[in-house]
């Protein structure tokens, strides 16, 4: 999700803040008056005319939030208002037009104004995705949405299919339900946007604060507390922001200056809070726009991929939370001091409703199976209590700013997955993505394995250019399917793509999140994201796990299977972050030796045979007691060391 910083903010006088408040307004009332089949107004229209009206509230106003160059801060241009009067006016016309659309095959022979209208509408959504995205993933859906244009004509018969002219082209990506207005864009309508709208309500009602104040209650006193707090708090705060950077800068402005004054390096605070909030984007309940996607490209209940993603990411916060702890073990790093340590029930008493929320949310999605309106009743809830306790009650201009961060978010999004459509459409006109992945699989022999390592490769090289929905749409039209084509589990085939589409957030040369808490840190930016790739490595190990062992999805195997596969991966990935750090937990410090060791050891555990797990398990144990009687470590001091922890 792109970062909003006050300079965009203050290109917007108070009339064009009215703007977005009213098209935010207008888009909320569309979408809550379609999920909840009310018919207000006697406003009902078809499918297609209400999603195109949706990007009649938010493509517009895009160009008025994000400037066309980094200079352009100060106020809006006369170009930006062109551009915002012209695609309203077009996405209103092609809305009012969806019954037409349909009932005469206007994706494939339109009149002439809508066809030049598509024309128009096309360039200036890439115009859009340019300055909300950046020109890497414009430049992409650019070219890949003219290749239908040469498809035929191409010598490489892996991509070779169906041509077309131009306006047909222009037609079927504006007209169509297979590109920009396909499955992709589809779930901003009929489910996600409800929870964006949830996500800034949470945030905009002090839920960033409860959440950091909870995780410092909890954990402020252990030893390295203030690392462990930017861990906690940022799975919190990213499961409900969904967005990587923006989880970095927010709670980094005050993590890493907590973990600096405790005696964290630097670079290695900045690696720490890069690595948790780039887990919010595969973090239950809200995680990023890619999994609400997934639901549709699966045809599966939303809450069905946040339990599958729950046990991953929970691997992969422990993961980081057992390397940072033995590094405050081997520098000898002490707990924050108790003054600056709230009081937790005094926390939960000041915040509970936050978590209330969540669970009234968890309670629609799983047990009412309402996905469009749970996070519309768990917002409105929210907004109810807040506005009764003095202590969080928003006064009018901050709701009003609330509804104008609402739309910078919605703007945002509805852009970047409009943009992506690009990609699909081209992709499916030409026939290109149902052949694709046949080529893919005969290509690799039906080796899974191959098809794994070619599709990392790629997430991470297309990571660095785009976000993680955009590499998502893209590898599960042409990956994904190879991968189910093989006989891999479809949620774990697309959990895949996902996380390994987050690993360029971390990852050099990009690092967007290490690069962004590096400079809040003062450190080295490469020196941070290579430390972070340490911290990060479970996201390069637990996606080949899910694919060979996928019962370790919950609701994906036998229950009994899950239990000892989940057991399993727990320890394997302990012994894993032990080796990574250095530090066996109640033995001491090792060496290289025993790092190898007990790497090998935990990366047995993964192997989706019995005997491996057991071969990984006596490594340990070995290692473990012969430090033991190598350091003849007391066994009181190791009973006190694991309570500290």
């Amino acid at each position: 999700m792109h970062v909003v910083e006050e300079k965009e903010t203050g290109r917007l006088n108070t009339f064009w803040k009215i703007i977005v408040v009213a098209s935010s307004l207008m888009g909320i009332f569309l979408s809550v008056n379609m999920l909840f089949y009310l018919e207000l107004f006697g406003i009902n229209p078809i499918q297609n005319a209400y999603l195109i009206y949706l990007l009649a509230c938010f493509m517009p106003i895009a160009f008025l939030i994000f400037p066309a160059k980094k200079t352009h801060t100060s106020s809006i241009k006369w170009f930006d208002i062109l551009f915002f009067a012209v695609s309203l006016i077009i996405t209103v016309y092609i809305g009012l037009q969806g019954e037409r659309i349909i009932m005469e095959g206007w994706d494939w022979n339109a009149p002439p104004v809508p066809t030049y209208f598509s024309i128009i509408l096309w360039a200036l959504l890439l115009e859009a995705l340019r300055r909300t995205a950046g020109l890497v993933l414009s430049l992409i859906c650019l070219i890949i949405s003219l290749y239908p244009l040469i498809a035929s004509d191409l010598p490489i018969t892996l991509l070779q299919g169906q041509s077309y002219d131009f306006l047909t082209l222009a037609r079927n990506h504006i007209l169509s339900s297979n590109s920009v207005f396909g499955i992709a864009y589809t779930t901003i309508g009929n489910l996600l946007l409800g929870f964006l709208v949830f996500g800034v309500v949470i945030t905009r009602t002090g839920g960033g604060d409860f959440f950091f104040n909870l995780a410092l209650s909890l954990f402020g006193r252990t030893r390295g507390g203030s690392a462990k707090v930017a861990v906690v708090g940022s799975a919190f705060f990213g499961m409900l922001s969904g967005s990587a950077v923006s989880n970095a800068v927010t709670i980094g402005a005050m993590t890493i200056p907590a973990m600096k004054k405790t005696g964290y390096k630097p670079y290695y605070a900045a690696a720490i809070e890069a690595t948790a909030s780039t887990g919010g984007t595969i973090t239950p309940p809200i995680m990023g726009s890619a999994a609400f996607i997934m639901a549709s490209f699966l045809a599966t209940p939303y809450y069905q991929i946040a339990l599958a993603a729950a046990v991953p990411a929970f691997l992969y916060y422990l993961g980081l939370y057992i390397q940072i702890d033995g590094y405050a073990a081997k520098n000898n790093l002490k707990g924050m001091p108790k003054e600056e340590i709230p009081s937790f029930l005094k926390t939960l008493k000041s915040g509970w409703y936050y978590i209330f929320a969540i669970v009234l949310m968890i309670f629609f999605l799983g047990v009412l199976n309402s996905e469009g309106q749970a996070p519309y009743y768990a917002s409105l809830a929210l907004i109810i209590i807040a506005m009764i306790k003095k202590e969080t009650r928003m006064n009018k201009k901050q709701f009003f700013d609330m509804f104008v961060e609402i739309g910078k978010v919605l703007a945002d999004i509805v852009v970047i997955i409009a943009g992506v459509g690009f990609i699909v459409g081209a992709l499916s006109a030409t026939g290109v993505s149902f052949s694709f992945s046949r080529e893919l699989v005969a290509a690799a022999g039906d080796n899974t394995f191959l098809i794994l390592i070619g599709g990392a490769i790629t997430c991470f090289i297309l990571g660095m250019g785009m976000t993680v929905s955009a590499v998502y749409v893209f590898l599960a039209i042409i990956m994904a399917p190879a991968l189910i084509a093989v006989g891999v589990d479809p949620i774990a085939a697309h959990l895949y793509v996902v996380y390994w589409a987050t690993v360029s957030y971390i990852t050099p040369p990009v690092a967007l999140a290490a690069f962004a808490t590096a400079s809040i840190a003062g450190a080295s930016p490469m020196k941070t994201g290579f430390q972070a790739v340490q911290l990060g490595s479970v996201k390069f190990i637990v996606p080949f796990f899910m694919v060979y062992n996928p019962s370790i999805l919950i609701g994906r195997g036998d229950a009994m299977d899950t239990v000892i596969s989940i057991v399993v991966s727990v320890i394997g990935i302990s012994v894993i972050a032990f080796a990574l750090e250095g530090y066996l937990l109640g033995a001491g410090i090792l060496n290289t030796i025993e790092r190898l060791l007990l790497f090998a050891a935990g990366l047995f555990m993964f192997f989706p045979n019995v005997y491996m797990p057991i071969i990984g398990a006596a490594i340990t144990i070995l290692v473990y007691l012969f430090k033991i009687k190598v350091s003849r470590i007391p066994l009181n001091v190791n009973k006190e060391e694991n309570q500290e922890v």
